[in-house]
């Protein structure tokens, strides 16, 4: 088991009276943290089994005893407990009226909610909630949190596993490179479409399917809706509702163009990149070591954008996210925009020199940096 860095931001905010709303995809590890929460409150506030109320959104007596909006039924529901855990939350219709309800009218008592997706959860959670709850996204494993048991010498040589087989816990703790392909194929099989399948009440989409495997082909490019949609002969529509949806359920994210207006900037490309890379690995079905692959620098790159957002995530760091191109094909991989400081990040995972074109997002941006990430230096990167 790997301590998650986010157990003690959930903790304050448990303290400070907020709901923690905890988000994230399937088999990341959200019930094995919210245990170990769970665990904290019994040993640390003597709370016992009568303290603590977990309750599990996939039952239908959970369903039903927390739908209520009379504050009667939902106490005699939770008896006096003094957490409350509700499990897979968005099963449960009108919950954030009624976690409101507990929270106004029951000071004392701590509430956690957990969600595997974000438009389910957001949508029924987030209005009534306004005030009341802090949100936390939990990713797969970070390579700070595998610091904890591995040393830093330790990780970096085995870079090559984490770049092929991602990081999610149960399938990162695997003990053989067999048993993790036989984990990632039953993940990407029987949980990757779960959410969104049941969102859009359809059957797997052979459309979504196209586009997926095409984002996954094309990570750290540069992509064009209309462009998609023409080469795989789906509507732009269509194409823009999948991506947001993948986008939804944490199995991808974007990063828009950087622009300060300038006449020969990009601006309206984007870049999409996997939450984790064994997933994405398994999409194109290609789980070949490196020296057996020709896309180790998309790799990296997916890899050192991920790992870098993910340890934000992890110490409640707000920033924002971007790419640097023009029309002259100069470009900056990633743009990170915190504070009013504007830090620029080049990938190359064995090169020790910045490009040259690279240099111009430094003139136009004096006040910048720009740092090349490669194998050799990546814990300053992450690490912190």
């Amino acid at each position: 088991m790997y301590n998650r860095i986010l157990l003690k931001a959930i903790i304050a905010g448990l303290d400070r009276g907020k709901i923690a709303i905890i988000y994230g995809t399937r088999q990341v590890g959200k019930t094995t943290l919210t245990r170990e929460i769970v665990n904290y409150y019994r040993d640390t506030n003597s709370f016992d089994q009568a303290d603590i109320f977990w309750a599990d959104g996939d039952q239908l007596e959970t369903q039903q005893g927390l739908s209520s909006q009379n504050l009667s039924t939902l106490k005699s529901f939770i008896s006096n407990c003094k957490l409350l855990v509700v499990d897979e939350a968005q099963r449960i219709p009108n919950i954030g009226i009624n976690l409101k309800i507990l929270h106004d009218n029951i000071p004392d008592l701590k509430i956690i909610a957990t969600g595997s997706s974000s438009f389910d959860l957001a949508n029924k959670i987030n209005e009534p909630l306004t005030g009341r709850s802090l949100e936390f996204l939990l990713t797969p494993l970070s390579f700070t949190e595998l610091t904890q048991k591995e040393t830093i010498f330790h990780l970096k040589y085995h870079l090559e596993n984490l770049l092929i087989y991602g990081s999610y816990p149960h399938i990162y703790t695997q003990n053989s490179d067999q048993n993790k392909i036989q984990e990632l194929k039953n993940l990407a099989s029987n949980y990757l479409y779960k959410d969104i399948l049941e969102w859009e009440n359809i059957r797997k989409s052979d459309k979504l399917n196209k586009i997926l495997k095409y984002l996954a082909i094309q990570i750290g490019g540069l992509i064009s809706i209309h462009d998609l949609a023409t080469k795989l002969e789906i509507s732009s529509q269509t194409v823009e509702k999948y991506i947001d949806l993948l986008e939804k359920a944490f199995v991808i994210f974007r990063l828009k163009a950087y622009s300060s207006n300038q006449a020969n900037e990009l601006s309206k490309s984007f870049k999409v990149y996997f939450w984790d890379l064994g997933i994405r690995n398994t999409i194109i079905q290609n789980l070949n070591y490196l020296d057996l692959r020709n896309d180790i620098g998309s790799l990296w790159e997916n890899y050192c954008v991920l790992e870098r957002i993910k340890k934000n995530i992890n110490n409640q760091v707000f920033a924002n996210y971007y790419f640097w191109r023009n029309y002259d094909q100069n470009e900056v991989d990633f743009v990170e925009e915190s504070g009013g400081v504007l830090e620029g990040f080049e990938f190359k995972y064995e090169k020790k020199s910045i490009t040259k074109g690279s240099y111009n997002f430094s003139k136009l941006y004096p006040n910048s940096t720009l740092k090349l990430i490669n194998k050799d230096n990546l814990e300053e990167f992450l690490v912190g």
